[in-house]
């Protein structure tokens, strides 16, 4: 029963994270009547039931018939299946409002980032304040304290600096650094620098995997197919602007569900 719910409480969720990515920064309130973006028409309650009204209604507006774009399901399912593996992951623990609140954040974030190729201040700042209640917490309640988990994000956020600042924003955004504040917060200093590592090896491995496939589409027979034209269409070189915050984002979500931690791994085998 708790399962169902906070699969469909995260479906809810991720209708309104919806909202907060389409008019976060635009003026718009978010507490305003969501209306489809064609036709302008208001939509009632069952045009808004996370992922099922997509599929009722097969991706298109009620009235116009215009196409839904697959982000509003994907997001819905996606923060549905977190909120169930957090549930599974904390339980009923002090931990889990706040890992909720984050996940959500983070989908927010990443989904922000490739679209506009920007990581929102704001919202890194809420990242950060909730990480480090989140560290409060526990430590009333368990007596634990570390001040390099405190600073972590701080330490973190260096590298990233100097990297902007010898590229001239070239190599990596500010956004990215703030962002490591943020993982050092939540994770600590092992787990937030074991997520930053594989935020760097996933990343590099996207780009390296495009690239491959980029050159393989500019063949003639590969060119004519679907997946040939969107290369063609999205190509991608060594000085492209690639967001880089989805592959941090992705790095925490390893680590935290898995427990993956590089620093210990390193001493086991020392």
């Amino acid at each position: 029963m708790f399962q169902l719910f906070f699969f469909l409480f995260g479906a809810c969720i991720g209708s309104f994270l919806n909202v907060v990515i389409y008019r976060y920064n635009t003026g718009m309130s978010i507490n305003g009547r969501s209306q489809c973006f064609s036709c302008g028409r208001q939509l009632q309650w069952f045009d808004m039931f996370p992922i099922f009204s997509f599929l009722a209604f097969r991706g298109r507006c009620r009235t116009c018939k215009s196409k839904i774009a697959w982000q509003y399901p994907l997001v819905e399912f996606i923060t549905a299946i977190l909120f169930l593996a957090l549930f599974y992951v904390d339980g009923f623990s002090i931990a889990l409002p706040f890992d909720l609140v984050v996940f959500g954040l983070l989908i927010v974030m990443t989904v922000y980032d490739i679209r506009h190729k920007i990581i929102p201040d704001g919202l890194v700042t809420i990242f950060v304040v909730v990480g480090l209640l989140k560290m409060l917490a526990i430590f009333l309640q368990t007596g634990n304290f570390s001040l390099l988990n405190i600073l972590a994000g701080f330490i973190f956020y260096i590298p990233f600096y100097l990297l902007w600042k010898i590229s001239d924003g070239r190599w990596i955004g500010l956004g990215d650094g703030k962002l490591a504040i943020g993982i050092g917060a939540f994770l600590g200093f092992e787990l937030g620098l074991t997520a930053i590592v594989v935020g760097f090896w996933t990343g590099a491995i996207f780009g390296v995997a495009y690239l491959a496939l980029q050159k393989l589409a500019s063949s003639a027979w590969f060119s004519r197919t679907k997946l040939g034209l969107f290369f063609a269409r999205n190509s991608l070189t060594m000085k492209s602007e690639l967001p880089f915050a989805p592959f941090l984002i992705l790095g925490i979500l390893i680590v935290f569900f898995s427990g993956f931690d590089l620093l210990l791994i390193g001493s086991f085998l020392q």
